[in-house]
């Protein structure tokens, strides 16, 4: 019996089957490349967790392996009793939350207002901010310190928070000003007629749209506060507990020993909470910088 002749492809089928089979390919290409670099990239995390799992001797021994030969919780108990880092992090969490919620109140107003008025001297406004962002931290110091020293906050939680959040913070300005900047002026102008006032069509009507921002925002803030060393060790030096985790980390170092294992339990359970913020909030994070860049 003949074979049946298979039917001939359009060009435009015969088109689509090669541009699904390139895609396929570049997937592939893709997948082989990154997953090496995402191992590479994850390993010291991996090598962290894995050490507050070991003893100091152990660390040493077992160079790059990963499996500790046996499960030591104790690193995790002397670093959050021993070395106060459960009060360490209590500190890091009241300061990281206050700083959040003050840059959060004051970069969204300001981007609100850059975004969506036009007024004179707009232009020197965002030129001014922008040239702060290449001022290093360390020559701020002197200044911040003088200034908390001045209002009494020297040695308290709420000294540390304003001097995290004093900052002109003009990245989230700007991601603020292109987010509302590209929004569509009928949503300020119709509630203008139902008689809102300034303060109402920002708190009630833009601020509210403005998720992705305000998920980057936290974010990069969290971080940077809950990174934050500098500040923390100036502005607590009268009163050591009220350290934050990156300052108490030293109490695992001495003059002549370190306490590798402790010192990654603490790292350890420093970071498990930004990473829960991460996951919770990337979407918003990933939709926040792309309608930046976008605007």
């Amino acid at each position: 019996m003949a074979r049946a002749a298979k039917p001939r492809l359009s060009a435009s089928e015969h088109h689509r089957r090669m541009e699904i089979k390139a895609t396929r390919l570049r997937e592939i290409v893709t997948t082989i490349i990154l997953t090496p670099l995402a191992l590479i990239w994850i390993y010291p995390f991996l090598w962290m967790v894995s050490a507050a799992l070991k003893t100091n001797d152990e660390i040493f021994r077992s160079g790059a392996n990963l499996l500790p030969k046996a499960l030591t919780f104790e690193n995790f108990e002397r670093a959050w009793v021993q070395a106060n880092i459960g009060l360490y992090f209590l500190n890091t969490v009241v300061i990281a939350a206050g700083s959040v919620l003050l840059v959060l109140a004051t970069t969204s107003m300001m981007g609100y207002v850059l975004g969506r008025y036009r007024f004179p001297g707009r232009r020197l406004v965002v030129g001014v901010f922008v040239a702060t962002v290449f001022l290093p931290k360390g020559y701020t110091i002197i200044p911040i310190f003088d200034l908390i020293l001045g209002l009494g906050l020297n040695g308290t939680l709420t000294g540390v928070i304003l001097a995290q959040s004093g900052g002109a913070h003009i990245i989230f300005i700007l991601l603020f000003a292109g987010y509302f900047g590209q929004l569509p002026k009928e949503l300020e102008e119709a509630a203008i007629v139902d008689g809102a006032g300034f303060l109402r069509v920002f708190l009630q009507i833009m601020l509210p749209l403005s998720k992705p921002v305000i998920a980057t925002v936290v974010i990069m803030q969290l971080i940077a506060s809950w990174n934050d060393f500098l500040l923390p060790l100036v502005l607590t030096l009268p009163a050591p507990e009220l350290r934050t985790l990156s300052v108490g980390m030293y109490a695992f170092r001495g003059e002549y020993y370190i306490d590798w294992s402790g010192m990654a339990a603490a790292a350890t359970i420093s970071i498990i909470p930004i990473i829960m913020v991460f996951l919770a909030m990337q979407r918003y994070f990933i939709e926040g910088i792309a309608g930046a860049v976008k605007s």
